[in-house]
């Protein structure tokens, strides 16, 4: 890349001072304020704050303007406008094209500067809201048409994946909220079939993956749908299996499930990590770490000479990568207390672990697109040093001020989801949920329950620990 006049030159410094300028801080840090408002529950607050973001909607972090558009309207109740900033954010995510210009500008400054592509998991948990939204309003057919889009399209996205695919690719409390709906809806048939789907999960995949095991609640619920569409043999296998029978509540007429979304989910952060240019071989350089064991090497024998030689001197390079910071929550379980009993309330999905294993297989998958474009960077430098010795030093100042991770993620999910299901009679029940860890803390709550009704409820704990 010759370098031509001191004018152009100038005009590079000054853009990628600006560059530096804007992504010197996290995404976190940038906006604190949102973040601040969700946390203390001030909805109305974040609501107008997003409001005033003039470029929001258009500007490279639209999906996660709508998806805050989303969940802070869920929170303040309306169902449907949530709904439409989600379908937003669903539409971008799905139409999201790769902007030759914004490719060009990241490999020379840093992946922040394209539009933000969800990891796969945030993708997926527009769905989730998307259901519980419908569930709010009573459209339990929409709501199961979106819990089916999330194992959809986990499958959608690992195919494309040719190597080290995610280990999150089926989730079990999609099967266990679908087969919550059918059983609410009175299809029987498909709600065992959906516990079934979320038994085998949780013991085959969560188990393992993250830690959890199937609820009691879900092997209740699935002798009971079992028993109830008379599937007999199906019946006495888990019986057997689980060591326990199903015995119909006379005194229930209606039931309420009951979603505790507990804290809020991990914020980004970067670390980095050093690689030694080990040789140049037939056109290729062999970037090796010895600490983890890793190795990258990059083709340049299709490359111009003067760019071949600026990769060959290259002598180690620094990558930056995103990682994951836990804010661990106040509370790490729950039950709820009524007059007579009380009901744990069971983990059935921890997005916080979601998370981290789940930015653990992308970046398996992208080490080596950071480590050629951080190359790219340093040789473009050892080129502009060869013109010009200044600018060269100049440049390679501004290419370690902007080498930085992606930091950008959907903050304002939950850490964990916990649930029960309560039988009821018919009429007014107070209850009183009890959340005990770091802490102990009480919410009293009223429902109406109507016979032979399934309640839907949704409660949000805002309270987390500083990370």
């Amino acid at each position: 890349m010759p370098i031509k006049n001191s004018k152009y030159h100038l005009l590079i410094v000054i853009v990628f001072f600006c560059l530096t300028i804007l992504g010197c801080a996290t995404y976190y840090q940038k906006n604190y304020q949102l973040q601040n408002y969700i946390t203390q529950g001030n909805f109305s607050a974040a609501d107008k704050l997003l409001n005033q973001n003039k470029k929001g909607e258009d500007g490279i972090n639209r999906v996660l303007y709508y998806m805050n558009k989303g969940m802070v309207n869920f929170m303040l109740g309306r169902h449907q406008e949530s709904n439409r900033y989600f379908e937003k954010a669903d539409l971008y995510n799905e139409d999201y094209r790769k902007s030759l210009g914004s490719e060009a500008l990241a490999l020379i400054s840093n992946p922040m500067v394209k539009p933000y592509k969800p990891e796969d998991f945030e993708a997926v948990m527009v769905h989730y809201y998307k259901s519980l939204n419908y569930l709010m309003i009573g459209q339990y057919e929409n709501a199961l048409v979106e819990c089916r889009r999330i194992n959809i399209q986990l499958q959608q996205l690992n195919d494309k994946y040719k190597k080290h695919k995610n280990k999150y690719a089926n989730d079990a409390f999609a099967h266990n909220l679908m087969g919550m709906i059918y059983d609410a809806s009175g299809d029987k048939n498909n709600a065992f079939i959906a516990y079934r789907n979320a038994f085998n999960a949780y013991d085959q995949e969560y188990r393992e993956l993250f830690g959890i095991a199937p609820p009691q609640q879900l092997k209740k619920d699935l002798l009971r749908t079992a028993y109830q569409v008379g599937f007999m043999e199906e019946y006495r296998s888990y019986q057997d299996k689980f060591g326990m029978e199903y015995i119909p509540d006379s005194t229930a007429s209606g039931s309420l499930i009951f979603l505790w979304m507990n804290g809020f989910g991990p914020v980004k952060s970067e670390w980095s990590i050093n690689f030694t240019n080990t040789g140049f071989n037939n056109g290729w350089i062999n970037l090796t770490n010895d600490d983890y064991g890793l190795s990258f090497p990059i083709y340049v024998g299709n490359r111009k000479a003067q760019e071949q030689n600026a990769f060959k001197n290259l002598s180690f390079l620094r990558v930056t990568f995103p990682k994951y910071v836990e804010r661990k929550p106040v509370f790490s379980h729950a039950y709820l207390q009524s007059d007579k009993q009380k009901y744990p309330l069971e983990l059935s999905q921890d997005i916080n672990a979601i998370a981290f294993q789940s930015l653990k297989d992308r970046m398996a998958r992208e080490l080596a697109n950071s480590i050629a474009r951080l190359a790219t960077k340093k040789a473009l430098e050892a080129l502009a040093n060869q013109e010009n010795q200044n600018i060269g030093t100049v440049l390679s100042i501004i290419n370690a001020m902007t080498e930085k991770a992606d930091t950008r993620n959907w903050q304002s999910l939950p850490y964990a989801i916990h649930y029960a299901r309560i039988p009821l009679s018919e009429g007014n029940h107070q209850l009183s949920l009890q959340m005990q860890g770091g802490q102990q803390e009480s919410t009293d709550f009223t429902f109406e329950i109507q016979k032979g009704k399934t309640t839907f409820f949704t409660y949000h704990q805002l309270a987390s620990r500083q990370h």
